[in-house]
């Protein structure tokens, strides 16, 4: 007899799960099929709701370990001791498209990583770029809804999404990067992550620094000629995904170096940009790359369902020693991404396996649906009390920083848009401008209202002359004359 018995999810064994009940062998199915009952129930169930971003996405296994001690920067523990592993989980990810789209189209790739560490999970949520389109959270859901489906026609609209960058300059940075061969990554493996925003260290003596992640692939970065990835989202959409699961069944562990630049904290107020707008970067030759350590992904998830699905991320998911910045983008994604997790997966979504922390977990919350746990002491569910609860410990106390100010809706006091967007187009070999040029015109093509084209014009003209009128001239435009 063999010990593999079909059961049900109540573990009873299933004596039959290839004929449904029925009175008679032509009568009605019986309501009493309770095995029968509970698959069809289960399978209305299998899905949570997609993600509204990052819904396609690959994801595995592996580890941490840091080269270069940087306790002089952040107390950190994972980032601490020369040799130190720490396990962690990574997700893959497009932004745009839906759970079944094509993993070669041009567009950013999310780079969220979950370390499991000894005093809680630490996740970094980053992208494939050191920028991003807009610096303000406050202009998130209106920047997304361009990128997804027309409300009537459920087509992606380009006159959206030109619309919406035209009359915002201070995406062009990122606009220019996507439209540049690292908009097409050759595989999950051959690109570089960043953490984007830029956070706060603090080490055991109270001292702070901004820093900025860079993820290095160890791979090299590669990418794809745009009509090769079309070829592939026809082929085989599903074509990342099944390049890094065979890369780690086949041994070939794929990695990454991390580094961070560091800046003094007081060099914030007298920097060239504003060292907290997610839409500029920082010099490396002004904040050189200090490495830290080396991740490794060695394992395949067992269930793509429970680990890839249900993994949950936030930037802040936070442990001692790394504090976040005034980052506008930043701010609104603390609250944002837990609360699509709350909404997605459940409000215990911290307690299923793929999130749960290997540290332990001792708090008074409870409840909920799909609660997985108790607390350690059932006698102790609120602080603070008299019955040996968990406590307090100052010393991990995020670190104090000083405001000022009326409390109002600010802007940035920095809008120069076009100087890095400039240098990054110079920065590019001519071979490459070209193809970034013939990428944009393509995109901007379908656009209907030459108002929206000319007003995109003007930013790429600004950000560099020769940028601005070759797309023009592919469009069979003019630059605008205000412009010139």
């Amino acid at each position: 007899m063999t010990n593999n018995r079909l059961t049900t999810s109540w573990g009873a064994p299933v004596g039959d799960n290839q004929n449904s009940m029925t009175a008679g062998a032509r009568g009605p199915v019986l309501i009493q099929d309770v095995h029968l009952l509970e698959k069809l129930a289960h399978f209305n169930r299998e899905r949570v709701p997609e993600r509204v971003v990052h819904a396609k996405g690959a994801g595995a296994h592996g580890y941490f370990e840091v080269t270069n001690d940087v306790s002089k920067y952040t107390k950190a523990k994972l980032f601490n001791g020369v040799g130190k592993r720490t396990p962690m989980f990574i997700r893959f990810s497009t932004v745009a498209g839906e759970l079944g789209s094509a993993d070669t189209v041009r567009d950013p790739r999310g780079f969220a990583v979950k370390f499991y560490t000894e005093d809680g999970n630490y996740d970094i949520v980053g992208n494939n770029t050191p920028i991003f389109f807009i610096r303000d959270a406050i202009k998130f859901p209106d920047f997304i809804h361009t990128q997804k489906r027309h409300p009537q026609t459920h087509l992606k609209n380009p006159n959206a999404v030109w619309d919406f960058w035209s009359h915002s300059p201070e995406s062009l940075h990122q606009v220019t990067y996507l439209m540049g061969d690292r908009g097409i990554p050759a595989t999950l493996r051959h690109m570089n992550g960043y953490g984007s925003h830029t956070f706060k260290w603090t080490n055991a003596e109270g001292e702070g620094v901004w820093i900025k992640y860079h993820f290095k692939t160890d791979q090299g970065v590669k990418n794809l000629d745009p009509a090769v990835a079309e070829k592939l989202a026809g082929e085989n959409p599903d074509y990342h995904t099944e390049d890094l699961f065979n890369a780690i069944k086949n041994g070939d562990f794929p990695s990454w170096t991390l580094y961070v630049q560091v800046m003094p904290l007081e060099d914030a107020n007298t920097y060239r940009f504003d060292p907290f707008d997610v839409t500029k970067t920082w010099s490396h030759k002004d904040y050189p790359l200090i490495e830290v350590g080396r991740m490794v992904l060695d394992r395949n998830p067992e269930n793509y369902f429970a680990e890839v699905e249900q993994a949950t991320f936030s930037p802040g998911t936070l442990v001692p020693g790394v504090d976040v910045s005034p980052d506008k983008m930043l701010q609104g994604r603390l609250f944002a991404y837990a609360d699509a997790h709350r909404y997605r997966v459940g409000v215990n979504h911290n307690q299923l396996p793929i999130n749960r922390p290997h540290a332990d977990v001792d708090n008074n919350q409870r409840d909920g649906f799909m609660t997985m746990t108790n607390g350690k002491n059932p006698d102790v569910y609120y602080e603070p009390n008299s019955y040996g609860g968990a406590v307090e410990t100052s010393e991990n106390k995020q670190a104090a920083f000083p405001v000022t100010g009326v409390a109002e809706s600010v802007p940035y006091d920095h809008n120069d848009h076009y100087t890095q967007a400039g240098d990054l187009y110079r920065l590019m070999s001519e071979e490459e401008r070209t193809r970034t040029v013939n990428n944009i015109v393509g995109a901007m093509k379908p656009v209907e209202k030459d108002e929206i084209k000319l007003r995109q014009i003007g930013h790429f003209f600004k950000a560099d002359a020769e940028f601005g009128a070759r797309i023009a001239e592919g469009l069979g435009l003019s630059v605008p004359e205000e412009v010139k």
